[in-house]
């Protein structure tokens, strides 16, 4: 009671508490965290494991082998895979535990296809197995155990080679005396006994939380394997961490947690965990790129080291460790960063394709007060003639936040409010938390109780935790019956209120416990069989699952669902967006989102975003404008802001600051039509959106550190103004033999250079590549669905070294007809011999648009003498005109569908 009373109070003055920065002793470090600790104490190259190769099996799709702990004599099993599309699974269990280990599911998309493995040699040292293409083999060395994979002379990756595996077997309990520090004697990860404080500790986490298995078995059951990577300096990946997109080297520091978690005011360029963990390193060099995606959903530390700075070759070694589980490792061979992407996407699907409204802009706070709060932002927006497609509803419009219900006073006519917005042909998004309020006159509640869907605690009973409702349960989103239950309650019969322009933001899904150790859920809670440690990075992503779901079956199964996601694992693609959390309206906060969203995207995320102006703090009207104008070139384009901040809409700065932040906005809509194909792209083939420049400069070890400019698909270029007071800044535009052209001003720079660009308020630099063309709608309306027939403007850029290519994607813009009808147009631009070409991609699409080409635009160009359309077999002269000074051809209403066939000819 007076614990509980001390740790709520404690808990209300840091939600009310004004510090500058996160409180670090809510969080473990891995000196705290037993397992870290123990395992971190490990010395490298003294591997008590050997493989017994006279247990070794091959079948068609997969080869096993035993494996012995020398000091212990406990085996384990080895299971290696090929995998169709040159990925390697690497699978370590114990042979025969005393009950079995958690094997996380439902991430992959399904069992992942195999090809044969076949000996190419073996003898009492190990094994030599074929991998297939290009003479790539996979090693298999028994005293101690490691393997290796080759291609030709050449190591690409090693595993053990440091001897740092470590398998922590459960064992039955022994007569133990556990004094009362909690100590207590157990063996230590090499097997010898050792004094173990208990797996609970950490001085300020008092919270008697029992042993893994108190009550049959003994001990942790952690595990951590190391790789070796030899010709890699450059390491990517594994977040989510608020640090630069190369990551560091971890000696000396904490490694990188990856343990989903509600930190408040998180701190810059640190390795503590976030909200979020996709398990996936990508490690690049000149010669190639490679990914390590380590599945296992418990707590986990990676740690980094590299050898940069000696003489010898350069090599960076990487270790994961888990503090339960088992290890289930997918180690992906590229060459090419976009071969990456494609086995990861093969693996854990690809990113959902959005609604085209999702990519537009959002309005967002904690909290619009009521309808009329609502209806005179909407108002604003008109009157101030910016652009915007969805509001949204934070925790305050709820019924004493209980979930799927609505302020009676505040908001006592949801659909007309609702209704209000769909005649303006927008959307608006509620927030649904996975926290429950304890309360018998809720239904919900009641219904998840008298289901026995809540998480339990260790003793059978429901787990209760502090959240924004007060006491809260929470659902068991493991459950699939738990699942359907949630994705039940938005079908608009139940969800009261809700209409079809009406989506979802799942948020504190960590979960979030305010009352709980790191703010989160005990370990020991129970997930009917399994532990809260074994899969506490699965729950967001379950949360997410479940709500996409119930979006997609309230339609009949029609309607592209939206949901936005705080916590994530990897697969969380497939479900929606995710957004870097409670960031701080900072300048170092604007330039960090730049890093987490590249690093999200490198592991599949790619509709990821930051709060615009920050969601802590009130931003200086430079700092707003600025992070418009960086928001605006970001997948995922909202504007969030907390409760104690003053108001911020884009008009109340003052007329000049009102006009920068609606061109800022209108840039978004005008380049909408490009958005829109990248996502359709990265929804078909696994690429990222928003890329890191090496992804598509590979050879181009200036580009490999870059994190203050991005590309956004292959052909735009962005490098955000995110200095203070800045009067100019330095970009690096990529590429030997690339042009780049200025997209404000058309002015032509060459690739392979430093260029330095004065800038005044105003300025968002922006470049487009030579030989690429790109579709805009430059008539911007007050949202999308507005736009839906406005005609296109094509920018053709020009490299004289090669060939212009764009695609045009068109289709309803929010069902999935796509998919199901084939509706949609998808169109290939070219120009190459003073020819523009509109050609179909896919003859067995059927749509059609009311959307004409208006204008086209060619940039690098030299004057024609005329210019002519050929289309339906029929051929007219188009009106041009050209800027020599420029080199600018524009060719006036030449007139065509966007969805037909048609050739411009200039002579």
């Amino acid at each position: 009671g007076f614990r509980m009373g001390l740790l709520l109070g404690l808990c209300f003055s840091l939600l009310l508490g004004s510090t500058s920065a996160v409180d670090r002793g809510n969080f473990k470090t891995c000196a705290q965290s037993s397992f870290c600790k123990r395992q971190r104490a490990l010395k490298p190259g003294q591997s008590p494991y050997r493989a017994l190769l006279d247990t070794l099996e091959l079948s068609d799709s997969r080869l096993t082998l035993q494996l012995i702990n020398d000091n212990n004599k406990v085996h384990l099993l080895l299971e290696l895979y090929r995998l169709q599309g040159n990925i390697t699974r690497v699978k370590i269990n114990e042979l025969k535990p005393l009950k079995p280990r958690f094997e996380v599911p439902d991430v992959l998309v399904g069992e992942p296809p195999t090809e044969p493995l076949s000996v190419l040699s073996k003898d009492d040292n190990g094994v030599v197995l074929s991998l297939g293409p290009e003479s790539q083999r996979l090693i298999v060395s028994a005293r101690p155990f490691r393997l290796d994979i080759m291609e030709g002379p050449q190591v690409l990756l090693s595993l053990n080679s440091r001897g740092l595996l470590a398998f922590e077997h459960l064992q039955l309990r022994k007569n133990t005396q556990v004094d009362p520090e909690g100590a207590e004697v157990k063996e230590n990860v090499d097997g010898a006994e050792q004094q173990g404080e208990e797996e609970k500790v950490g001085v300020y986490f008092k919270y008697c939380l029992k042993k893994p298995n108190l009550f049959l078995f003994l001990g942790p059951t952690s595990v951590s394997l190391d790789f070796s990577l030899p010709g890699v300096e450059h390491v990517y990946g594994i977040p989510e961490h608020a640090d630069n997109l190369k990551l560091k080297t971890t000696e000396g520091g904490d490694p990188y947690r990856l343990y989903n978690l509600d930190v408040f005011q998180y701190e810059l360029y640190n390795p503590m965990a976030l909200y979020g963990a996709v398990p996936v390193m990508l490690a690049h060099n000149t010669q190639r790129t490679m990914g390590i995606f380590w599945l296992n959903a418990a707590e986990t530390w990676v740690d980094i080291s590299s050898n940069t700075g000696s003489s010898e070759t350069p090599q960076t070694d990487v270790r994961w460790v888990s503090e339960s589980g088992i290890i289930d490792v997918f180690i992906m061979l590229g060459p090419k960063p976009s071969d990456v992407f494609t086995q990861y996407a093969s693996l854990t699907g690809t990113q959902s394709f959005p609604p085209l409204a999702a990519l537009a802009y959002h309005q967002c706070r904690w909290n619009y007060n009521d309808q009329e709060d609502v209806k005179a932002v909407d108002q604003g927006f008109d009157q101030h003639d910016v652009p915007y497609d969805f509001i949204w509803l934070d925790i305050e419009h709820t019924d004493g936040k209980r979930y799927f219900t609505w302020d009676p006073h505040k908001f006592p006519q949801p659909k007309d409010m609702l209704q209000g917005i769909m005649d303006k042909r927008r959307m608006m998004v509620a927030i649904v938390d996975p926290h429950i309020k304890v309360d018998s006159g809720y239904k919900i509640h009641n219904e998840i109780r008298d289901k026995n869907f809540y998480v339990k605690n260790k003793d059978g009973g429901d787990y209760e935790g502090w959240c924004w409702p007060g006491n809260s349960g929470y659902p068991d989103f493991t459950n699939p019956e738990m699942r359907a239950f949630w994705a039940s309650m938005f079908a608009y019969d139940q969800y009261e209120g809700s209409m079809e322009n009406l989506y979802t933001w799942n948020d504190m899904n960590e979960p979030s416990v305010f009352n709980g150790p790191e703010v989160t859920m005990y370990k020991d809670a129970m997930h009917g069989s399994w532990e809260h440690r074994d899969l506490h990075n699965l729950y967001g992503f379950y949360v997410q699952m479940a709500t996409t779901e119930g979006l997609i079956q309230r339609s009949g199964g029609t309607e592209r669902p939206f949901v936005l996601t705080r916590a994530f694992f990897a697969g969380s693609q497939r479900y929606g967006a995710v957004w870097t959390g409670d960031n701080a309206a900072e300048w170092e906060h604007l330039k960090i989102s730049i890093p987490m969203c590249l690093s999200l995207g490198l592991v599949g995320i790619s509709l990821c975003g930051a709060d615009v102006g920050g969601f802590f703090k009130s931003p200086s009207t430079e700092l707003l404008v600025r992070w418009y104008q960086t928001g605006a070139y970001q997948p995922f384009f909202r504007a969030h802001a907390h409760l104690d901040t003053p108001r911020r809409e884009p008009w109340l700065f003052g007329p000049e600051n009102t006009a920068l932040i609606r061109e800022a906005v209108r840039q978004r809509y005008a380049l909408l039509p490009y958005w829109y194909q990248q996502f359709y792209q990265a929804h078909k083939t696994g690429q990222p959106v928003m890329r890191p420049l090496w992804v598509e400069y590979p050879k181009d070890t200036a580009s490999f550190a870059i994190d203050d400019e991005f590309l956004i698909g292959r052909d735009l270029l962005v490098h955000p103004v995110t200095e203070e007071g800045a009067r100019g800044l330095t970009a690096y535009l990529p590429g030997h033999g690339e042009v780049w052209y200025d997209v404000h001003t058309f002015q032509k720079h060459n690739g392979a250079q430093n260029l330095y660009i004065p800038v005044t308020m105003s300025s968002i630099p922006v470049f487009q590549r030579g030989g690429s063309i790109i579709p805009r709608k430059l008539r911007v309306r007050r949202s999308s669905a507005c736009m839906e027939n406005d005609p296109y403007t094509l920018y053709v850029a020009l490299n004289p070294q090669r060939a212009a290519e764009g695609e045009l994607y068109i289709d309803d813009g929010h069902t999935f007809s796509f998919q199901t009808k084939k509706e949609f147009i998808h169109r290939s631009l070219t120009f190459a011999y003073n020819t523009l070409t509109s050609r179909n991609l896919c003859t067995e699409s059927n749509f059609s648009t009311k959307s004409w080409i208006e204008k086209v635009l060619i940039l690098g160009a030299s004057k024609p003498k005329k210019v002519t359309l050929q289309m339906d077999g029929k051929e007219t002269s188009v009106e041009f005109e050209f800027d020599a000074s420029m080199s600018v051809l524009t060719l006036r209403k030449p007139g065509m569908n966007a969805g037909a066939d048609w050739t411009v000819k200039l002579q």
